[in-house]
């Protein structure tokens, strides 16, 4: 492992940003623009997380990742939906206070869903990529069929709280009180997640044992059980992305985790398989892509994200932050 921090990677985001400043026609349309997208993208890094950490500790490529943001989702909605009284007001406070606890609830089920899909779906195919793709496909079509089974295979509504809707004015730009929060919780858990694996016991345990799990076996040290907590943190993850994508969208349904896949492969490509850091420059990059594309070019929206995988592939083939093991 090299001792120097590769920073180039890092420069892409502040220039796109820069690049898009003069088409956008003004500063305050361009900040309005850059604060949508970065809040974008940090939803997307929240869901990305947990596939690229699975992937990159444990060598499974989950695509049932999508049943996990959609039960998150679906969860949020549940609770939120019975503290009326909080969501309702507008108090700030009282609204974070019901968003939590909606969090935290979703985050545990998809959680111990996650234990159970690792424990009956993941754990006979460890090693056997072209299995755990289809068997975890398979997964996610159940997973999506009993999310039907308990709140129905119609649209719901999950509105915004509403001391977090409208916008705040800075000089001419309308900033989402939403994207704000949004841009917060992706920093919180970027810096949980880069401060565990790379400071803790646990997370030098865990990096060792991907690179020589017999090694560390050796010294006592169960590699197994730390790599199911992983599978299991994985899916913790995506299940509070999933209660801020349906924020985002402000409707949910069962189908909603499929059609974030698409979009969370080609950022944890763009990031390199298995990189963290790689996973939130990606996500960032195809959150400002996204809303500058809308904004200049509608017609080309749905190939932006396409484009800039293929652009970053040609410059870094193995992802703009590659995992030297892969």
């Amino acid at each position: 492992m090299k001792n120097d921090f590769d920073w180039k990677p890092l420069a892409l985001v502040p220039v796109l940003a820069l690049v898009a400043l003069p088409l956008t026609g003004s500063v305050s349309t361009w900040l309005t623009l850059t604060i949508a997208g970065l809040a974008m993208g940090m939803i997307i890094f929240i869901i990305a997380s947990g596939l690229t950490l699975v992937f990159g500790l444990m060598d499974v490529l989950n695509f049932g990742h999508g049943v996990f943001i959609a039960l998150g989702a679906f969860v949020a909605s549940t609770v939120l939906g019975g503290m009326s009284d909080w969501t309702g007001s507008q108090e700030l406070w009282r609204n974070l206070a019901a968003v939590l606890p909606a969090m935290l609830v979703a985050m545990l089920v998809a959680g111990a869903i996650g234990l159970a899909f690792e424990h009956f779906i993941v754990r006979p195919v460890y090693g056997q990529h072209l299995k755990q793709i289809l068997i975890t496909m398979g997964g996610m079509i159940i997973g999506e069929e009993l999310i039907k089974v308990i709140w129905g295979p119609a649209q719901i509504p999950l509105p915004l709280p509403d001391a977090l809707r409208g916008s705040l004015l800075i000089g001419e730009s309308a900033i989402s009180k939403y994207r704000i929060l949004a841009v917060i919780v992706g920093i919180v858990v970027f810096g949980l997640l880069a401060w565990t694996l790379g400071r803790t016991k646990i997370g030098l345990l865990i990096r060792a044992g991907v690179q020589d799990r017999e090694m560390v076996e050796s010294l006592g040290y169960r590699i197994g059980r730390l790599f199911i907590g992983v599978f299991v943190v994985g899916s913790a993850l995506a299940g509070l992305g999933g209660v801020m994508w349906g924020l985002f969208q402000q409707n949910l349904i069962p189908q909603m985790g499929a059609q974030v896949n698409v979009l969370i492969f080609i950022v944890i490509i763009i990031g390199g398989l298995g990189s963290t850091t790689g996973a939130l420059i990606g996500a960032l990059l195809v959150g400002l892509v996204n809303n500058y594309t809308g904004f200049l070019m509608p017609t080309l929206t749905q190939f932006a994200s396409i484009f800039l995988m293929v652009a970053a592939l040609l410059w870094r083939p193995q992802g703009v932050y590659p995992v030297a093991n892969r």
